[in-house]
Parts: structure tokens; C-alpha cells; sequence
């Protein structure tokens, strides 16, 4: 497990996955003072999931082919791919919460405060091994894990500022 953990930390894929968590803890912030029922959190958050991934997507393909002036081949198409899907996981990680909630195995409350935190702190958690990896000290990586991680609480304090 920790070797996929590194592989996964020396890809590509870490700027999408991030992308892609703040977009979901987005919806979420912006969401939950309306009340909505748990199913409607999961197809709201998977829907915009697929919505963003074909517009990264397409956006992507046509930046391509502009850029080099030739159709994407089909290894550009898998890298591309593979960059969507990490989007798409991070906007939609947070359903995890939302299908326990419609299983009855947590409150939806509950599934809103986990789905807020676990986007602080994994957003916090590739900050501090960016840093780590970068070859700064412990103190340092703490450092930028909490500055990345204030970026959602920002977003999360703004909600509740104007609701």
C-alpha cells in the first residue's frame, strides 16, 4: 500500500486529484445549508464529476491537437484519461460519506462534516508531502500542508460569512 501511495505521489495525477477535492468540497460547502437528502448529494457530486471530467476531457484534446497541430493518439488520449479520472475522484470522493448516510450509517450532518474535513485534510496531506518530497524539514512541510489546507477552510468560513 505504501509503494501505490508513492507511485501515486510521483505522478501526475496529484495537481487533478487536488483540482478535483476542492471543486467537491465546493459543492459540499455550498450545498449543505440547504438541507438535501443524502441520494441527491451522491448524484449531484457524480453527476458533477462527469460533467467536469468531459469538459477537462475535450478541453484537453483540443488544447492538444492545437498545441501540436496533430491528433491526440491513443496514448495521449489514456494519459488523458487518466488525468479525468483523478479529477473525477476528488469531486467525487466525497459520496463515500453521502452513500453511508442513505445506508443509515451516519447521519447526513455527519456525512457533511466528514465530507468537509476529509477535503481539509487531504488537501493538507499532499501539501505536506509536497513539501517533504521537495526535501523540506517537518516544519516546513507542516507548514505548507496547513497554508494548502486554508485554502478550503477559506472556503468553507466564506459559506458560513454569507449564509
Amino acid at each position: 500500500m505504501l509503494r501505490v501511495v508513492e507511485d501515486h505521489l510521483g505522478s501526475n495525477q496529484v495537481s487533478r486529484v487536488i483540482y478535483g477535492t476542492i471543486i467537491g468540497l465546493a459543492l459540499v460547502v455550498a450545498l449543505e445549508h440547504d438541507h438535501p437528502r443524502p441520494a441527491v448529494m451522491v448524484a449531484t457530486l457524480l453527476g458533477t464529476a462527469v460533467a467536469v471530467g468531459l469538459a477537462e476531457f475535450y478541453s484537453e484534446v483540443v488544447g492538444t491537437e492545437v498545441r501540436t497541430r496533430r491528433r491526440v493518439d491513443r496514448a495521449g488520449v489514456r494519459e488523458i484519461t487518466t488525468d479525468v479520472g483523478a479529477v473525477g475522484f476528488g469531486i467525487s470522493f466525497p459520496t463515500v460519506f453521502f452513500l453511508l448516510s442513505v445506508a443509515g450509517a451516519m447521519q447526513v450532518e455527519t456525512a457533511f462534516a466528514v465530507a468537509k474535513w476529509s477535503g481539509l485534510a487531504l488537501t493538507g496531506f499532499y501539501g505536506f508531502w509536497a513539501a517533504r518530497l521537495a526535501d523540506a524539514g517537518t516544519l516546513r512541510a507542516v507548514g505548507q500542508a496547513t497554508a494548502v489546507a486554508l485554502i478550503g477552510a477559506f472556503l468553507v468560513g466564506l459559506k458560513a460569512l454569507i449564509h
